[in-house]
């Protein structure tokens, strides 16, 4: 390692090094007589001006800069014990050698961050240039927001997006193109009211999911949820919104599972825990006060609601679910304003379970983004629910249900009184409907896409028009969901969330039970030959 021997100008602000060889005692440049810095191991480094300045102050005062030498070290210690003037400019040049050495740092972690940067936009033009592209040619395709109906039509998937879809769309060398020039295309369905990560057993829990959640663990529940998922999809179901009863946040999990495709099934809103009056939907008796958790999250003042929104937010809910009513006590209308208020903070949306006249009257008039259930609908809370555009979602009363529970024909009456007319009202008054028909349990006859899928029959014995059936099954939800700018239609840009069936469901609504194709995010779920 070589020494070098430093002589600085402080007129100049420059210092002069040479290998092995003395520098000329004046400055080149100006003339005028340097001071010797003493000598180094390394070369001299470019310094600022107020280092040179400090560096000036010091060598005025005899300071000598080389440290590596005892004899010049013992020198400066004296010369700092007899002058604190020194020490003070010492400490000065020592807090900029550390801002420099940040500021150093700094360099290097935006050099980083922008080679990073770089490496990420090739690796992504990279799979741009590599996406597949997938061409369907579609022998008919459904509008359902107008009801128009598009003959021979070819949709472009790019990645997980439409890129272009019409008659005259050319399909690109190398695509892989799916014939459903036989099938009807549309929108993947959506279902605005589930319960996936409960499976209510009649027998065993006596019809009552009371016990469903006494006698199921979390860890349970969110395993079914990965089967009822998968049936959802399967039954094509692309998007729903998970609306409570999942235990300790089981939905979040199962909506991160499928988020991170370690399960399939379709794109998840989940709510979390159901906030509620103390007690929410069950009656509880006093030795046993803890029976209820985790399945709600009671909350009976003000910052009782905010804390519970707020906790539901932080657990990964993304919509939150109220239980208005199913108390002597129920929410005012004030508790519930207040309550999306806090959601919307958050762009958040607000379902309120309502089974009373007055808790309907109530969440109307707040304005919520839709009434779960309606049972108890008149005419003037339709009118309200209109104004303040808040959507109903009806949950039919089915014979599956009646026979599994062991009392056939038993939900006849009560499906016309509780889902048919309120339904009928509804349409009739111009709300906005959204499908979403509460399935709790499944079996393995009757999975939970069957279910779902299959309570289509009961609007249609209400009396419901295909084209509104339709509807509610897709573009009202997506805008009900707030996902309506990327799901629910078939459009350039959106996600390509696509379902075939055999005939048009504007002739034949029951078609949509037997889905043959689903497609979600440009990836083929099921392909029926």
């Amino acid at each position: 390692m070589s020494l070098y021997t430093h002589w600085a100008c402080f007129d100049c602000r420059k210092s002069f090094a040479k290998d092995g060889s003395e520098t000329p005692r004046k400055c080149p440049e100006c003339t005028k007589p340097m001071i010797d810095m003493g000598a180094y191991f390394e070369p001299p480094r470019r310094l600022s001006k107020k280092r040179w300045e400090m560096m000036k102050v010091l060598a005025d005062y005899g300071y000598r800069f080389n440290t590596k030498d005892s004899k010049i070290y013992i020198q400066n210690r004296i010369l700092q014990a007899k002058n604190p003037r020194v020490v003070d400019v010492i400490e000065r040049i020592e807090l900029e050698k550390q801002r420099d050495k940040r500021n150093l740092e700094m360099k290097i972690i935006n050099v980083a961050h922008k080679i990073f940067a770089t490496i990420l936009l090739l690796l992504c033009a990279a799979f741009v240039v590599d996406a597949q592209i997938t061409a369907i040619r579609a022998g008919k395709i459904v509008d359902p927001e107008t009801g128009a109906v598009s003959n021979n039509q070819i949709i472009l998937i790019e990645g997980r997006n439409i890129k272009a879809i019409g008659a005259d769309v050319k399909i690109p060398a190398g695509a892989t193109v799916i014939d459903l020039s036989k099938q009807t295309v549309l929108p993947g369905l959506f279902d605005a009211h589930t319960h996936l990560c409960m499976n209510m057993q009649h027998k065993r829990h006596a019809g009552s999911y009371y016990f469903t959640t006494l006698r199921d663990s979390t860890g349970t529940r969110a395993i079914q949820g990965v089967a009822n998922a998968r049936s959802m999809l399967e039954h094509g179901f692309t998007t729903v919104r998970d609306i409570g009863n999942a235990g300790n946040y089981a939905d979040t999990d199962l909506r991160m599972a499928i988020e991170q495709e370690l399960v399939p099934g379709p794109t998840i809103i989940n709510a979390g825990r159901i906030i509620a009056p103390y007690g929410g939907q069950f009656q509880m008796q006093p030795d046993r006060r803890d029976l209820g958790n985790p399945e709600y999250l009671y909350a009976d003042t003000r910052d009782e609601l905010k804390k519970a929104v707020r906790e539901n937010i932080h657990y990964g809910a993304r919509v939150i679910k109220l239980v208005v009513d199913d108390q002597q006590y129920i929410y005012s209308a004030d508790d519930i304003k207040y309550v999306i208020e806090e959601a919307r903070l958050a762009g958040l949306k607000v379902a309120a379970h309502c089974w009373s006249e007055k808790g309907a009257r109530n969440a109307a008039e707040a304005g919520v983004d839709s009434i779960e259930h309606g049972v108890e609908l008149n005419d003037e809370i339709l009118a309200i629910a209109k104004r303040n555009n808040v959507a109903l979602v009806p949950t039919p009363f089915t014979e599956t249900d009646a026979r599994e529970g062991g009392n056939p024909g038993g939900n006849k009456e009560v499906d016309r009184r509780w889902f048919a007319d309120p339904v009928k009202r509804a349409y009739k008054a111009g709300v906005t409907l959204v499908f979403g028909p509460d399935v709790i349990f499944s079996t393995k006859e009757y999975p939970r896409g069957r279910l779902s899928i299959e309570t289509i029959d009961n609007w249609k014995e209400a009396g419901i028009p295909p084209l509104t059936i339709l509807q509610a099954l897709t573009t009202n939800a997506a805008k009900l969901l707030g996902v309506e700018k990327i799901r629910g239609f078939l459009k350039v840009g959106m996600r390509a969330d696509i379902v075939a069936v055999k005939d048009n469901p504007l002739d034949k609504i029951e078609t949509l039970k037997m889905v043959n194709f689903v497609m979600k995010n440009g990836k083929i779920f099921k392909q029926n030959k």
